[in-house]
């Protein structure tokens, strides 16, 4: 029986791309998402992968939707934690509000999520937790106080929790993307754009596939002995 996947903001971007990769890997995947039905729906027309309606800054909410999620599929063996916000401003602007929203969505939404996972990973000694950081969680970025230190925290969720679940057959690892042409890059002025692609030495802008392929490898059996690592996928933008 093929094992579970379900990835937290997975109908858009790059959560999309990561549960197709998924499901062409043989996993039975499922998809959340926070608000946008109509592109869950188009989605799980187009990929035949169920999506679920859930924020992830709400702990009970989470705990009830994976309850639906492995009623519906069986047991979650391979957790990602891709779903995030933005709510960018320079430190000076930004609101407490600006701050805690996206607190609870990029970094609690990460505990929330895992925490009534972990259980059941334990008990089955099988697990794989690969949690979508960022570029900015490692060099930081100005109007973006709050996301780079969520971003971040995610990095130190990862290093710790891994050591708690090794013994466990558990492993927890982290991706960081660099700029990927996602609908909400793509909607930048083209000379943005060109500014950004400038600092990027493979010359291009990621692509959604790019994480993908990324994810697909940590859940894998024959990543088993990679855990508490970060992969920093930019394009040699930042080197760490």
């Amino acid at each position: 029986m093929s094992r579970v996947a379900l990835v937290t903001g997975g109908s858009r971007g790059i959560g999309a791309a990561i549960s197709m990769a998924l499901k062409d890997a043989g996993y039975k995947v499922a998809a959340t998402y926070a608000g946008n039905d109509e592109a869950a729906a188009h989605f799980t027309k187009e990929t035949g992968i169920k999506t679920y309606k859930w924020s992830v800054a709400d702990y009970e909410a989470c705990a009830d939707g994976i309850a639906q999620v492995e009623a519906d599929l069986g047991p979650v063996d391979i957790l990602v934690n891709n779903a995030g916000i933005t709510r960018d401003a320079p430190f000076h602007k930004m609101s407490r509000e600006q701050w805690q929203e996206v607190m609870d969505t990029n970094l609690s939404g990460v505990f929330n999520m895992t925490h009534p996972l972990w259980p059941g990973m334990r008990e089955r000694k099988f697990g794989r937790v690969i949690n979508i950081s960022s570029i900015n969680g490692q060099k930081g970025q100005f109007g973006q106080v709050n996301y780079s230190a969520a971003k971040a925290g995610d990095i130190g969720f990862t290093k710790a929790l891994a050591q708690e679940g090794a013994r466990a057959g558990i492993t927890v690892n982290a991706i960081c993307p660099g700029y990927i042409a996602t609908e909400m890059v793509m909607a930048v002025p083209e000379k943005v754009r060109d500014s950004i692609i400038s600092t990027i030495p493979v010359g291009r802008l990621g692509e959604p596939e790019d994480i993908a392929r990324c994810v697909v490898f940590l859940a894998s059996d024959d990543a088993g002995f990679i855990t508490g690592s970060t992969i920093t996928a930019n394009g040699g933008q930042y080197l760490t």
